[in-house]
């Protein structure tokens, strides 16, 4: 059996309505909360490469909204939004997650950054409504995003690292 690699994006599917993505970094879980929930952070690595992420609102405390707009190289515009509903420092997130382009479809992601003592684990497990909501999500482009996303948060941490 060939091990999977740690440092790339791993998505199962847990149950007949979750997603379940992980992935390791090489840095301490401290530096990968600091940049997944700063808003000066997220518009240097979330998102395509090549494309423009503008944080239009980003309130991180239980209750608080957040809105992420990515410019996409084509020149077309994509929204994100959702609601923090837990945030447990450096450890824990969990938030509500909307595509603008298909509104309606919330899912409940819950953020999980294990210490490996110097590197951090990653898990993110997406809890939809409704199985077609989650296979919509697949069918979305979804893993190739997400994976792309957790390579540039890698090399922006990188770049952080003292």
């Amino acid at each position: 059996m060939v091990s999977q690699n740690p440092y790339k994006l791993n998505v199962t599917l847990p149950s007949e309505r979750q997603i379940r993505l992980t992935r390791e970094f090489d840095f301490p879980r401290e530096l990968v909360f600091q940049a997944m929930m700063s808003p000066e952070h997220i518009q240097s690595w979330w998102g395509q490469r090549g494309s423009n992420m503008k944080i239009d609102t980003m309130d991180v405390r239980p209750g608080g909204k957040w809105r992420f707009v990515e410019h996409a190289q084509d020149g077309l515009e994509y929204g994100f939004r959702g609601e923090f509903r837990e945030i447990d420092p450096p450890g824990r997130a969990v938030q509500t997650f909307e595509f603008e382009g298909m509104p309606g479809h919330i899912s409940v992601e819950t953020l999980i950054l294990e210490d490996l003592g110097g590197r951090t684990r990653l898990t993110v497990t997406s809890e939809f409504d409704s199985v077609e909501d989650r296979d919509g999500m697949l069918q979305s482009g979804m893993e190739q995003g997400a994976g792309e996303s957790y390579d540039r948060l890698s090399e922006y941490l990188a770049t952080l690292k003292v």
